[in-house]
């Protein structure tokens, strides 16, 4: 699967991982606590009071990994694409999805290769954990905003690149306290917000909200925080 943001060693990592995306023991189990803080999160910006509150909406999750995302959204009522690189991953989502009876368009196709089939824009484009991984974060934001329709949203999520955030989300989390397997994040592609913002405003999303996110490894939860130092997430919109 040749791109310009695919890079094949992150794709080899994720692969040998695939069929533990579900498990809440397992190698991915903080990303099930992210998740749970990041679903709520959104979905107060997101949708209204219903039900449904997210019912009419077209969401795309990139790098949806098992889909740990896309069926929070999907559970909200909206209509869900989730693209991966790593089809065992697309194929371990799609075997959850039917079996909490979810509708869901799994794909197993890069971000660069969608935007190329002319697709319908999308409401919201959720860009979770994934710009960090990626060959050329800068080209993949302008892939990744070019499927977001005309005022609509992108969300961004990722990891700062400085000591403290090497300290804690790379040494700490992976090396010391196993949250992660050793390799997960490689500190050289981890990403300031400032260099974000710089990618999103080039890529034509304005109107950036930066929202610090802390996380508690004893309590095994995420929350916000003021700062953006470690885990941060960025809203933003297309003019």
């Amino acid at each position: 699967m040749n791109s310009p943001s695919v890079d094949p060693q992150e794709r080899r990592k994720f692969e040998q991982f695939a069929e533990t995306w579900w498990d809440p023991t397992g190698p991915f189990w903080p990303l099930h606590r992210l998740n749970d803080y990041r679903s709520e999160w959104l979905l107060q910006r997101m949708g209204g009071g219903s039900e449904l509150p997210l019912s009419g909406l077209r969401i795309l999750d990139i790098g949806c990994g098992g889909g740990l995302a896309a069926e929070a959204m999907a559970r909200a009522g909206a209509q869900v694409t989730g693209i991966d690189i790593v089809e065992r991953s697309i194929a371990v989502a799609q075997r959850h999805a039917a079996q909490s009876d979810l509708d869901i368009d799994y794909r197993c196709i890069t971000a660069e290769a969608l935007l190329a089939s002319d697709p319908e824009p999308f409401d919201w484009v959720l860009n979770l954990e994934v710009v960090e991984h990626v060959a050329d974060p800068a080209q993949f934001i302008q892939t990744t905003s070019a499927l977001v329709r005309r005022g609509g949203y992108q969300v961004v999520a990722t990891i700062n690149r400085n000591p403290l955030a090497w300290l804690i989300a790379i040494f700490g989390a992976e090396q010391v306290l196993g949250l992660l397997p050793k390799g997960t994040h490689e500190y050289r592609k981890l990403v300031k917000p400032s260099e974000l913002m710089g990618y999103l405003s080039a890529a034509g999303m304005h109107e950036p909200v930066l929202n610090g996110v802390a996380f508690n490894p004893w309590l095994k939860r995420a929350s916000d925080t003021w700062h953006t130092w470690v885990n941060y997430m960025c809203i933003t919109r297309r003019a």
